[in-house]
């Protein structure tokens, strides 16, 4: 701000100049609009006004911590869909944990509105209305908005009652800390965000102990840390001290496989030396290398330096800091400081990981074609045998869309087309459409790979020439890794070749064994099953007429107790399914008095036991549990169980103790039920 202007329009200096007056576009909406604050301007107020339509009650006429409510939920909707649309998936790091903890808090706010079911959709779709004309991607990806939120809102609601019992019981203690154990229980366990339990507790003039519960988070983490088995430590210790000491090392394999170096560096279990002799294990630092160090998602390259003296096998290359580390064995010499060498890649396993590298450019473009455009890498694997991928979808890839992208990829690696592969500014490759990972960090100057007409993206890594070279392309799975996030693997060039061939062996192994020809193996197994079910139908039948027999011989022996008909036995011989119908039926044949108490042993050789209770309805009015009393039963033997109060089951180990389980059924029942005659 330079200058003030008067009612006439002058405009004169202002004293103090640049000072920022937070004359946004909201403030401004408010101002032109007459409206008490932000919240009831047309940016916001329809939002609002569907969220008061759903918990069916009036913004003008709530109270101030209803209205706190309205203009939270209002507030977070648009931020919410923003984010979902721009790529961000709900998780708990980064990004995704800001997400988690918005849609968190409008859920509870809508709680505390009284709003039980579902309702984030349906007012994200009026945020996304309100907005779209401005922001065309909210309109391009309102189906990937919805889902997701929906989902967030979903998988929150399933947590948030026992969540809210635990801090309801916590509030209602008395106690006006909340410890940093408690805090942390109920975000680990519960998926309350740390700002969620201070923000309710505040409401309740109750502190957390947010330094304890920071304290059990580093624990966990140092656990999970400990129970890593694959912590490299090559890079500890002098290595990461001394890294600095070396320039950046040339990188000239994109051309090349074979070229000469100087070794600038020989580190022997993280420590610098001058030299190293044959059967070590050495990391070799070089003034240039062909060698591909592991970024991007791609390994690094494997292969030899060598001399006439000296022969190094490399199987692995790291970078570190713009340093390539070259990890091998020495198999033949001695390796010096300043000793000319050459590298030499191996040409087959750079070939392999250049196809997959292109193969998952070509997958990324597959999938934003078929699943949808706002599909982004959240990771990926290049290896020489296969390749990763994975990337932000709420929902897992229908086996039509695997199909639909399989299809897509091997067409445009059988259309042949040239890679096209430049460096230039990162804003001319961004302008010209070049992907570029979310949240990577990229120099000024950028690597364009570029299929044209099908993909292009910011990459470093080593590609085929043209598409062909890839051969063929197949995904081998799908599947979530964690929330809003999904993984594929797939294979390309001889990998997929190798997997055909094996599925080809294995058919045939199928056809030999089922005396079909390939062609016929469905149809063969779906008979074979049909001709299962059909069997195993006819062995309960058997089994259910043996356990009727066995039940029926005991239906005789039941003692009446104070009216009740109480059946204590053993029976022998019958799995879970059929011991549950014995005393079902049993219970039947007895009546609303009947108390039915079964145990038996299915199979010696097991040594496992089964117990069954069964109640009529008066014996469950009159105060007996069927659940309560299995369990007690059961831990005689070592066993555990539980259930309803008119039938449990329970399993247990020890089938010595059989008898004497029974026995304390038998006396338990006679005294329960002679108390209640004498009341």
């Amino acid at each position: 701000m330079q200058y003030n202007r008067d009612p006439n329009g002058k405009l004169t200096d202002l004293k103090f100049k640049n000072i920022d007056t937070g004359m946004g576009l909201e403030r401004m909406a408010q101002i032109l609009q007459k409206k008490q604050n932000n919240y009831e301007t047309d940016l916001i107020f329809p939002i609002i006004q569907k969220i008061c339509e759903i918990a069916n009650i009036d913004y003008f006429s709530s109270d101030d911590k209803n209205k706190i409510s309205l203009k939270i939920i209002g507030d977070h909707t648009r931020a919410v869909i923003h984010l979902i649309s721009d790529g961000v998936a709900a998780s708990n790091l980064g990004r995704g944990y800001i997400l988690r903890r918005l849609i968190r808090r409008m859920v509870r706010h809508g709680r505390l509105l009284g709003i039980t079911n579902e309702f984030l959709p349906h007012i994200a779709t009026v945020g996304i209305n309100l907005m779209q004309n401005n922001y065309p991607d909210l309109k391009n990806n309102n189906d990937l908005i919805l889902n997701e939120i929906k989902i967030e809102e979903i998988r929150f609601r399933e947590t948030l009652e026992r969540g809210e019992k635990l801090l309801d019981e916590l509030i209602s203690s008395g106690q006006k800390l909340i410890s940093g154990f408690k805090a942390f229980e109920l975000y680990d366990t519960y998926g309350f965000p740390l700002e969620l339990t201070v923000e309710i507790a505040e409401e309740n003039s109750i502190s957390v102990d947010v330094k304890g519960f920071e304290e059990e988070m580093n624990a966990q983490k140092e656990r999970a840390k400990a129970a890593s088995s694959n912590i490299d430590l090559t890079l500890e210790g002098s290595l990461e001290r001394e890294i600095d000491l070396f320039n950046k090392t040339v990188f000239n394999g994109y051309k090349s496989l074979l070229s000469e170096a100087e070794i600038k560096g020989i580190f022997l279990d993280s420590t610098l030396v001058k030299q190293a002799s044959e059967g070590q294990k050495v990391l070799i630092v070089l003034d240039q290398t062909t060698f591909y160090g592991e970024s991007g998602g791609q390994v690094g390259d494997i292969g030899t330096i060598f001399s006439k003296d000296v022969e190094v096998l490399v199987d692995n290359v790291m970078r570190k800091k713009n340093v390539f580390l070259h990890y091998g064995t020495i198999k033949k010499g001695i390796l010096t400081i300043g000793q000319k060498v050459k590298t030499n890649v191996s040409s087959s396993n750079r070939a392999k990981a250049a196809a997959n590298h292109t193969a998952t450019h070509l997958l990324q473009s597959a999938l934003k074609s078929v699943v949808n455009e706002s599909v982004g890498q959240k990771g990926s694997l290049v290896a020489f045998n296969k390749l990763r991928f994975d990337f932000n979808s709420s929902n897992p890839i229908s086996k039509d869309q695997i199909s639909k992208i399989e299809t897509l990829v091997n067409s445009w690696i059988m259309e042949n087309h040239a890679l096209e592969i430049k460096n230039m500014s990162k804003s001319e490759a961004l302008e010209k459409g070049a992907v570029a990972m979310f949240g990577e960090k990229y120099d000024d100057e950028v690597r364009v790979v570029n299929v044209p007409g099908v993909s292009m993206e910011l990459c470093g890594g080593t590609h085929v020439k043209t598409t062909s070279e890839l051969g063929s392309f197949k995904i081998i799975s799908e599947e979530g890794i964690s929330a809003g996030v999904r993984r594929i693997e797939a294979l390309s060039g001889q990998s997929a070749l190798d997997y055909f061939s094996d599925r080809n062996a294995l058919v045939n192994q199928l056809s030999d064994l089922l005396k079909a020809n390939p062609n016929q193996l469905f149809e063969r197994v779906n008979n074979l099953q049909a001709e299962l079910i059909n069997k195993n139908k006819e062995i309960q039948k058997m089994k259910d007429e043996i356990a009727y027999f066995k039940y029926s011989s005991i239906k005789s022996s039941a003692e009446i107790v104070n009216s009740f008909s109480i059946l204590v036995n053993q029976i022998d011989g019958l799995d879970g399914n059929s011991l549950q119908s014995a005393a079902l039926n049993l219970t039947s044949h007895l009546g609303n008095k009947a108390i039915v108490i079964l145990g038996g042993i299915p199979n010696p050789e097991n040594r496992k036991l089964l117990f069954v209770v069964s109640l009529g309805d008066d014996a469950v009015k009159i105060g007996l549990h069927a659940g309560k009393l299995i369990n007690e039963i059961a831990r005689i033997c070592s066993g555990g169980g539980g259930g309803k109060p008119n039938f449990a089951q329970a399993g247990a180990k020890d089938i010595d103790k059989l008898s004497d389980a029974l026995d304390y059924a038998k006396n338990y029942l006679q005294k329960t039920l002679d108390s209640h005659s004498d009341k």
